[in-house]
């Protein structure tokens, strides 16, 4: 059959994404890769620049996805499908352009990990993030911010006259950086070519990081293999060290369940080598992936066999269903590395993705060197390395081809922002201004006129801009004429917050509160108090930050009246009193009702905020020794979100501060799940051992690290 592409959908138990949190993500959520000085100045000139290049002060602009829960219910997920007599493969648009499943035809094989449910967790760059397929990390070190975010996509001829191929783009937004994956089928091919582009349209270098991330299947005779004596091994402990392949510490580290714990193993390949990595089963059978030289480095992501490890794969799929590893490629030797790309430059290569065979006999030998020397020999076989290079040099010109009249999905609008903004001419993938939106639009109207348009009150603040040519708008912006002031001082702040410029962003608050004492800015300034080392401080400001926050987010009905009589004469102090005795009760009674249902999100943005507000709230006031109000802050949430295992888990810690050490053991006796526990967190392990010598529970054992 002649190379096809159509859209189509895929059923699958879905947990719904939720709504975005609306606080600016000041500080970046916990990223596991990440080593101490004495670390780096170990490692090889290179390799220390690049771990040391570039690293996030925070994920703006992008907003945290930690709404999730983990009910879910059958749902379609938009598809598009590249097929042709050898190969299906299945590409999810709305969900960071991921291959949700490569389907070999002549032996019915699927050849990833292909995962039978939609559930999100906490390993994002921004939070949500699910596991199988191959996806594409663009960012910064971890996993893109895209990685639930819906891509452009569009149906382009592919070269040399192989039908068509499906083009995903999008504007890379911790970076500023457009990229593009174009997938195709040449008729009768075993392979699947995936060329990718990534561009800096801007005169200034700026740090890139690629790492395309692959699931596959594993069990106890999975071996991955690669091109590869040594490799750098990085897990939990935060230590990156050379170690020998396969074999170190008395297991064979190639097979994924040999590894105890949760570990990376980067893969030491030479520079003059092919470029290439494989999963195979006992019978020799598996997927490989290749590609061009630019895409240089290799690895091996394992769960281990530790229980862990184990939790961790139940939590993301169903019960019952088979583990996996992911075998990777990136731009660098590692995934601590960023890697400079100069103004107007851009990398481009090309990956080749498809089944393998070899003689199992060989692969799982105790010859390591003839095991890859074989699976290299039956790669080349398959698909030669001057097979791939050409299919590069041809799929290089059609990069630029224009995709318009054949669109096949929808992004996001940011694109098109930075477009009208930098004047920037990109060819092959078009940002339109028909896809501005709604969170676009008072940016639009900043760039054209020097205004910022602010909502209302009622509503927490929009997504603010922080790139340096937003970052000179907002500095010279004026408010319309209907709009606060304090809404602008605010935006700024998170501008030069994300800047570094930490004494004026805070600068910037302080106006923000001295014109009108809201939330937005009062919570920034708790931040900001928390980093320089002033927790009573912070403490006090997300107290303020709550109580306002709970009357400007009520409905503006019954509900929002019963708030503002209550709480219009009373002072920060004062209000922080009542909510830990008689007021408790009616506010949490109030609170109940606000913004609890918006359409299919199932949570209004103001809920969303309350919510977000009161969780980081609790952990400051915590931190400062106030417990009792803690528990206040608590006991006000609407009760939808206090039954969130979240705020379980809070809840029983605020009482283990309190000394009630039987009421703390029976929030976890009565059972809960964190759904945004973020990955390598240990705050359900600690805990639990704070207040009990028993075995920790296996539901609660998540640690991905020794004890």
């Amino acid at each position: 059959m002649a190379t096809t592409v159509r859209r189509s959908t895929l059923t699958l138990p879905v947990a719904p994404l939720g709504p975005e949190n609306p606080l600016p993500a000041l500080l970046p959520l916990d990223e596991t890769h990440s080593l101490e000085e004495s670390e780096r100045a170990a490692l090889p000139a290179e390799m220390a620049r690049q771990v040391g290049y570039g690293p996030l002060r925070t994920v703006l602009p992008a907003r945290l996805l930690d709404g999730y829960g983990r009910q879910r219910e059958p749902a379609q997920l938009d598809t598009l499908v590249i097929e042709n007599d050898r190969l299906r493969a299945t590409v999810l648009p709305g969900l960071g352009g991921r291959i949700a499943s490569l389907f070999h035809k002549p032996t019915r094989r699927e050849l990833l990990y292909a995962n039978p449910v939609f559930q999100p967790a906490d390993f994002a760059l921004n939070g949500a993030w699910y596991s199988g397929g191959v996806e594409w990390n663009i960012g910064a070190t971890g996993h893109t911010a895209l990685s639930c975010a819906p891509l452009h996509a569009a149906r382009v001829p592919a070269p040399r006259g192989d039908g068509a191929m499906v083009r995903l783009w999008e504007w890379e937004r911790l970076r500023d950086t457009p990229f593009q994956v174009d997938l195709w089928l040449p008729e009768g091919s075993d392979f699947l070519y995936v060329g990718v582009r990534i561009r800096n349209p801007h005169d200034r270098t700026v740090p890139v990081y690629w790492w395309s991330n692959i699931a596959v299947p594993e069990d106890e005779n999975t071996r991955v293999l690669a091109p590869a004596e040594e490799t750098w091994y990085f897990a939990y402990e935060r230590r990156l060290r050379r170690i020998p392949v396969p074999e170190w510490e008395g297991a064979d580290r190639t097979y994924p369940l040999r590894s105890g714990f949760p570990a990376d193993y980067f893969y030491e390949v030479p520079e003059d080598a092919r470029k290439w990595i494989a999963s195979l089963d006992e019978r020799g059978h598996g997927l490989v992936q290749t590609s061009t030289d630019v895409l240089r480095g290799r690895k091996l992501f394992v769960w281990g066999s530790g229980p862990g490890g184990r939790r961790w794969q139940q939590w993301l799929t169903e019960p019952g269903t088979p583990g996996y590893a992911e075998i990777q490629a990136g731009l660098a030797r590692t995934q601590l590395e960023h890697v400079p790309l100069e103004a107007g430059g851009a990398f481009s290569w090309l990956e080749a993705y498809g089944p393998l065979a070899a003689d199992p006999s060989t692969v799982h030998g105790d010859d390591w060197a003839a095991a890859r020397a074989h699976t290299g020999e039956r790669l080349e076989a398959a698909l030669s390395r001057a097979e791939v290079e050409a299919a590069y040099a041809a799929w290089l010109p059609c990069a630029d081809t224009d995709p318009r009249g054949a669109p096949l999905a929808s992004g996001s609008g940011w694109g098109a922002l930075e477009v009208e903004r930098g004047g920037f001419s990109l060819p092959g993938t078009p940002f339109e201004a028909a896809a501005l939106g709604d969170d676009q639009q008072p940016w639009a109207e900043l760039l054209r006129t020097g205004a910022l348009p602010c909502g209302p009150e009622e509503v927490p603040p929009g997504p603010t801009l922080v790139s340096p040519e937003w970052r000179e708008l907002l500095e010279s912006a004026h408010a319309e004429a209907e709009a606060p002031q304090h809404v602008l001082d605010y935006h700024l702040g998170v501008a030069q917050w994300h800047a570094g410029d930490r004494s004026q962003a805070v600068r910037s608050w302080e106006r923000s509160v001295e014109r009108a004492a809201r939330w937005p800015a009062l919570r920034c300034l708790a931040v900001a108090d928390q980093q320089d080392g002033n927790p009573a401080r912070a403490a006090e400001r997300y107290l303020a930050a709550v109580h306002d926050a709970r009357t400007r987010l009520a409905h503006t009905d019954r509900t929002m009246g019963r708030l503002a009589d209550m709480t219009a004469d009373m002072t920060a102090n004062e209000a922080t009193d009542r909510t830990t005795n008689e007021a408790t009760g009616e506010v949490a009674e109030a609170t109940g009702a606000v913004d609890a249902v918006d359409g299919a999100a199932g949570v209004s943005p103001g809920a969303a905020a309350l919510a977000a507000l009161a969780r980081e709230a609790v952990v400051a006031l915590l931190g400062a020794g106030r417990p009792d109000d803690a528990a206040g802050v608590l006991d006000g949430l609407p009760p939808n979100a206090g039954l969130r295992g979240r705020f379980r888990l809070l809840r029983a810690q605020v009482l283990l501060a309190q000394g009630d050490i039987a009421g703390a053991r029976a929030v976890f006796d009565a059972g809960f799940e964190v759904e945004d526990l973020r990955e390598g967190e240990e705050a359900l392990s600690d805990t639990w051992h704070a207040l009990t010598s028993d075995p920790l529970p296996d539901r609660y054992d998540f640690r991905m690290r020794p004890a």
